[in-house]
């Protein structure tokens, strides 16, 4: 039986992730159409190409292939009412919904998503794919890509990381522990 393979992918920057603001439906800030389909060569055989259905996740899927499904439940968090707001900003005004954000996955304050509710979606979709064998590439968000990886490791997740040779992890100590996954923008490795 053929296993299945998932990369999941971040999209690339936008001016919100640049000025510390809960996105809406911005485009990237590099130029995409110029770079398209530069880096479809990162995979051997041509994968399944999924992306989530906001511009940002579409446009970084050009970078790959051209012909990406747009999968709903690769969608964004809906952070509700904070939409383009900045971070720094909520921290002032709403810092009590704000920090209960954080700190309680079930907690919604600002009329969207709760953690849970993004966590439960990835976790439906990821149990479609285990049938689905084979490569598949999903260009997504920050928020999916934690909910996808929350759901692997849970609580006995030492034996659940491979670690290959030459491979590296960061962890950065900030008030508490993170991990931070490593990625080139793709105007940064050309030039």
């Amino acid at each position: 039986m053929q296993a299945t393979r998932l990369t999941l992918i971040c999209h690339a920057r936008t001016v919100a992730q640049k000025l510390a603001r809960f996105p809406t439906d911005e485009p990237l800030e590099m130029d995409w159409q110029s770079a398209r389909g530069s880096r479809r060569a990162q995979f051997k055989n041509a994968p399944r190409l999924l992306c989530g259905p906001e511009l940002r996740t579409r446009q970084t899927a050009e970078l790959f292939g051209s012909h990406a499904e747009v999968v709903e439940a690769l969608r964004d968090c809906d952070v509700g009412r904070w939409s383009g707001q900045r971070i720094n900003d909520l921290q002032k005004s709403e810092a009590r919904w704000l920090q209960s954000w954080l700190a309680d996955p079930t907690s919604a304050p600002h009329g969207g998503e709760s953690v849970i509710q993004v966590t439960e979606r990835v976790v439906a979709w990821l149990t479609t794919l285990q049938a689905t064998p084979g490569h598949v590439v999903a260009v997504t968000h920050p928020f999916v890509i934690r909910a996808a990886l929350t759901y692997v490791l849970h609580g006995s997740a030492f034996n659940l990381i491979d670690v290959e040779p030459l491979s590296s992890v960061e962890l950065r100590f900030q008030g508490c522990w993170r991990l931070r996954l490593a990625g080139a923008e793709p105007e940064e490795r050309c030039g």
